[in-house]
């Protein structure tokens, strides 16, 4: 009797619906509420058609009423659903109910991440939706190439390893991967985890610039033929190391019939980046672009985008990822890239640039007071994120493993003053780092020659004036003390307070 009266009721027309409300309120107001319910509802019809991200952003009601619309439509939230299944979506704690907005089933089956599952259509779509909208950010930023794109909940250097291990089941005679030395650790530890060799390239120094080797990648791809798997490229990365030539590497890699993965961690949000990616594709071979979530869309560290311009590619990674996976990281883009709409991400993109001048002015003129140390910008003209001064004290650069200690410690002082974010770089440090039986010299600097000690700073998406203003004054302050420290030096430039 109840299941009757219900079916009753959803056969009413809304003309119907609204007379009801209206014996109950004002009618002139009932209209005025639905009209507003009807306008968020036309908004999300919006969304699933043209599949695109909304000209502004949505407010945070308008996306929890989207994300709990998408949670009624998986399994564990029907009213009437009995589940006898070993994952039936059971969430124990209210608080983890709440975080993840009751979307308990995660995205893909055991045969394909991107597969739709039949109890869970509501994340379903928002993995789909999510899709689309990271593929207009792509475009957004530049890129237009990328003819189809993944979003993992793997962090970039996994994201990386999946890729391999895409290309190494079509060719079962690779197992080398020419690596132009990028010093992430992330990035090599994807090339062991995959099972692969690492030929390592080391960069070329040209007026204080490292620079790709093609000379010696062309040479390996000759020498191991068949047996390289792929090469492994680099876009963002810090200074003064610059990005690689992606566009002579892709010509080689298409001379040789070698496979070309971009490690682009963070290089969405640099213009040059994302010409030169299309450039590779344009004129060489570009088999897969991996980057960072976090690092790109403000998000929570654990997911990454794969692109490419082959859409087979990115269904062969698809289809190797084994089992379900967490939809956290999917959620957290979803509701970002809702929140940003077209406007604030271009708005974010416009910032992210007068910022980094105004930084490079204010370390320019850091550089000018303490010039008498060696201090000076190391250039790298390509590299819009990431900003190398040498610390370039004379007193400091010959004393071997001294140099490593009283850096290091320059380091410490300025993460002891709440700046975070800075790395300093100790060169000519006699020291090798190992990494899984691999000795590196020179570790952070991407080169065992490079001649400078240097600190690098990033200007990355969502800074804010205030990160740049306070960090130049900590950073005075904190230089000159560390020079009265390490060198017994009272000279206190004009202006400064120490």
């Amino acid at each position: 009797e109840g299941v009757d009266r219900n079916n009753a009721l959803n056969r009413r027309t809304m003309d119907e619906f609204e007379k009801d409300l209206a014996s109950l309120v004002k009618g002139t107001y009932v209209k005025q509420g639905l009209q507003n319910i009807k306008t968020r509802q036309n908004n999300i019809q919006s969304l699933v058609h043209h599949r695109k991200l909304p000209t502004d952003g949505w407010s945070e009601f308008e996306i929890e009423f989207l994300v709990k619309e998408l949670a009624f439509m998986d399994s564990n939230n029907f009213t009437s659903n009995v589940g006898v299944g070993e994952r039936e979506g059971r969430l124990f704690s209210s608080i983890v109910l709440r975080r993840n907005f009751q979307l308990a089933h995660g995205i893909g089956r055991s045969g394909d991440i991107s597969e739709v599952q039949p109890k869970a259509a509501g994340s379903s779509l928002m993995l789909k939706l999510c899709t689309h909208l990271v593929s207009h950010a792509i475009e957004l930023s530049g890129i237009t190439c990328a003819k189809k794109c993944l979003v993992l909940p793997l962090a970039t250097g996994m994201s990386i390893t999946m890729c391999l291990l895409a290309l190494k089941a079509k060719n079962g005679d690779g197992k080398y991967v020419i690596w132009s030395r990028i010093d992430q650790k992330s990035c090599f530890k994807a090339i062991l985890t995959a099972g692969l060799i690492p030929l390592v390239v080391e960069n070329c120094i040209s007026e204080n610039e490292l620079v790709t080797d093609v000379a010696n990648i062309v040479r390996l791809l000759g020498e191991y033929g068949k047996e390289v798997l792929c090469v492994i490229s680099t876009t963002s990365c810090f200074a003064p190391r610059q990005p690689d030539l992606l566009d002579v590497v892709a010509v080689r890699c298409q001379e040789f019939g070698v496979a070309h993965v971009v490690n682009n961690a963070y290089g969405l949000q640099c213009e040059y980046i994302c010409k030169l990616i299309n450039r590779a594709a344009a004129v060489g071979r570009l088999d897969a672009v991996v980057q960072s979530t976090d690092k790109n869309f403000m998000v929570p560290v654990g997911g990454a985008i794969v692109f490419s311009p082959h859409t087979t590619f990115i269904d062969s990674l698809s289809a190797m990822y084994p089992g379900r996976a967490s939809a956290a990281p999917v959620l957290d883009l979803f509701i970002t890239l809702l929140s940003m709409g077209v406007s604030g991400y271009r708005q974010l993109l416009q910032e992210r640039l007068r910022l980094h001048s105004l930084l490079y002015n204010g370390l320019e003129a850091f550089a000018e007071r303490h010039k008498d140390h060696g201090v000076k910008i190391l250039n790298a003209k390509k590299n819009s994120i990431s900003i190398a001064v040498s610390l370039g004290a004379t007193e400091l650069q010959s004393e071997g493993e001294a140099v490593g200690k009283d850096l290091s410690f320059f380091g410490s002082m300025l993460f002891s003053r709440n700046v975070s974010g800075c790395r300093v770089v100790p060169c000519n440090v006699s020291k090798a780092t190992e990494i899984a039986g691999h000795e590196f010299y020179n570790w952070g600097a991407h080169s065992s020659a490079y001649p400078y000690s240097y600190f690098t700073v990033a200007c990355s998406i969502g800074t804010t004036q205030h990160d740049v203003d306070v960090f130049l004054e900590r950073l005075e302050k904190t230089i000159v003390k560390f020079y009265k420290k390490q060198l017994n030096d009272d000279k206190v430039p004009a202006g400064t307070k120490a």
